[in-house]
């Protein structure tokens, strides 16, 4: 049994989702097997899965659905119950994992918790720039390289260049709170399932959040490890956000926080 399951969520999105992939080859955290959330692609992305099965050392699992528009919380469900770890990193199709992603994921487990993790969102540009050996190398890491390639200063980009004491510092003192962030966190299975998963109700729009909230009404504590496990967002357009499906996710997360709810009937098990 590995040590880590990972559920990535993919949807036709091959160039950025290879990326991704190439990020995984280079962890240093070796014992984890890869669970692809695959909300409906095409044959593309089965056959960019089975080439990196042939060619690299990646144990992956494809959960795979008719494509029913954004039903991303249903396939997620799926891809937690095909899991065969007693613990989960959760991540998306668009963000490369720096090489020590896994290894702060698994170090900072701890029971009765789960980590919420942040991203660090690049332009359109350095997006597309980005290759396999500026992944393999660390490049798309680097501050030089990326402001090389035309990033801008701000005090997100110490994200990436925060270490050690100074990381945990900065991890303490983000006004962000420590929320389950569906592009990075992890949790213990048990409680995924003790609450039932994501409520499938929810397409786009915080249904990530929202599970997190009902773990914490279940007595899960969150912890904060935005400047320690690292991802770059790569850039996309989000044709499946309407006001419709906002305003539903709010309605729902609201009536969560106020009568506290722990489970969903529209989760993994169906009532």
């Amino acid at each position: 049994m590995p040590k880590l399951s990972v559920i990535i969520s993919t949807y036709n999105a091959e160039a950025w989702f290879e990326k991704v992939l190439w990020g995984y080859t280079c962890q240093t955290f070796k014992d984890f097997e890869i669970v692809v959330a695959d909300d409906g692609s095409g044959p593309k992305t089965k056959d960019l899965i089975n080439q990196f099965i042939k060619t690299t050392d990646l144990e992956i699992i494809h959960v795979w659905q008719e494509d029913d528009g954004f039903q991303k919380s249903r396939i997620l469900n799926k891809a937690i119950v095909a899991c065969n770890s007693d613990y989960i990193v959760m991540t998306d199709g668009d963000c490369i994992p720096r090489a020590d992603f896994l290894e702060v994921h698994y170090n900072n487990k701890q029971v009765g918790y789960f980590l919420s993790g942040g991203y660090f969102m690049l332009p359109m540009n350095i997006s597309k720039k980005i290759n396999k050996n500026d992944i393999l190398s660390g490049n798309c890491f680097n501050l030089k390289w990326l402001k090389n390639n035309g990033l801008k200063s701000s005090f997100k980009n110490n994200k990436l260049t925060a270490k050690g004491v100074i990381s945990k510092l900065l991890n303490s003192l983000t006004p962000t709170k420590p929320s389950w962030n569906g592009h990075n966190a992890s949790g213990w299975k048990k409680d995924i399932v003790a609450v039932n998963g994501f409520d499938e109700r929810m397409q786009y729009g915080g249904q990530d959040r929202e599970l997190g909230e009902r773990l914490t009404n279940y007595g899960v504590k969150s912890k904060q490890i935005r400047y320690s496990a690292i991802c770059v967002h790569l850039d996309h357009k989000r044709g499946y956000k309407t006001p419709e499906s906002i305003a539903k996710n709010v309605a729902i997360r609201k009536h969560t926080r106020d009568s506290k709810t722990l489970w969903t009937d529209s989760g993994i098990e169906k009532k």
